[in-house]
């Protein structure tokens, strides 16, 4: 029995198809063309009430990109009867305008980042940085601490404690290590031998609240988020040479 698009579409969303964020602003129809303003109220019906960003024509005649939440990107025909979800290529150049797309919408400003609020790690001279949203209770944040940062050297790391929801007791190691007399160890030895730190305490000022709010404006839900210093945001414990290559092309500056 075949679908309505609509429905396919929602079937799409629930199975991680459509990961979609939130807290994005709106370019708004205003700035489209009418083709665009009157393809966005038909998606925007369609989809259920979803925030659509934005409506653009593609290389493709008579495909667009739609941008929903901010940075998920899906395609449709001139009408809104069909949505792709998927790469856009350009073989002539070997080129996916998809992944470079969400290149640019996964990015923000690092040096607006509220680094005092993150727990601060300098490995050799520095130079390099990145921030690290990570909950103390991620496996994959572990991962990305054991495996791909091990040995990353002349980088000035700053984790921002950032517990979600399904882990009960984040909240609380995340205020234990920024409690600590010495958070940067605190957070090794938590990541690497799952130590806290004894006789800890909780009770002191920390910035969780605002890390969860500043994460929720970046669009980030998930962990480990990377964010590197020419404002790129990366999604996952990334293998280690995939890291490096990206802290090199960051072409960070000392902060």
């Amino acid at each position: 029995m075949l679908q309505a698009p609509s429905r396919l579409i929602r079937t799409a969303i629930a199975t991680g198809m459509i990961a979609l964020t939130a807290c994005s602003a709106s370019a708004g129809p205003a700035k489209e063309p009418k083709a665009a303003q009157a393809l966005r109220a038909k998606l925007e019906k369609s989809l259920d009430g979803r925030t659509i960003t934005s409506v653009s024509a593609t290389p493709l005649q008579g495909i667009y990109e739609v941008v929903l939440g901010g940075r998920q990107i899906v395609y449709t025909d001139a009408k809104g009867d069909y949505v792709l979800v998927g790469d856009l290529v350009d073989v002539v150049n070997k080129k996916s305008l998809t992944e470079a797309r969400v290149a640019e919408l996964m990015s923000t400003d690092f040096s607006k980042l509220p680094l005092d609020k993150a727990v601060k790690e300098v490995r050799g001279d520095g130079s390099r940085k990145l921030a690290v949203f990570s909950d103390p209770d991620c496996p994959f944040c572990k991962r990305l601490e054991r495996e791909s940062l091990a040995g990353v050297d002349n980088v000035t790391i700053y984790t921002f404690l950032f517990p979600l929801s399904i882990h009960p007791d984040a909240g609380r190691k995340s205020a234990l290590i920024w409690c600590a007399e010495d958070r940067a160890a605190a957070w090794k030895n938590w990541v690497l031998n799952e130590k806290l730190p004894e006789n800890g305490s909780t009770d002191c000022a920390n910035p969780i609240q605002d890390n969860l709010a500043l994460g929720e404006q970046l669009g980030i839900t998930g962990t480990p988020a990377l964010i590197f210093a020419n404002g790129r945001i990366v999604s996952g414990a990334i293998p280690k040479a995939q890291l490096e290559e990206l802290l090199t092309l960051s072409g960070s500056k000392k902060q």
